[in-house]
C-alpha cells in the first residue's frame, strides 16, 4: 500500500483506494484517501 501524508489529520497514514496517476510534466504521483478523516491524499512518487 501506498503512504502519504494527511493535511487535516496531521500524519503519515496508508491510503485507501491508491491509484497510479501521471501528471502533465510526466512524473508519477499516487492518489488516495485517507483511512480516518475521507480527505484526499496525493504523494509524487518520482519521474516516469
Amino acid at each position: 500500500m501506498a503512504e502519504g501524508y494527511c493535511v487535516k489529520c496531521k500524519g503519515k497514514k496508508e491510503m485507501v483506494g491508491p491509484q497510479d496517476v501521471v501528471l502533465k510534466n510526466g512524473k508519477k504521483a499516487v492518489k488516495g484517501t485517507c483511512p480516518d478523516c475521507g480527505t484526499g491524499m496525493f504523494k509524487i512518487t518520482g519521474k516516469a
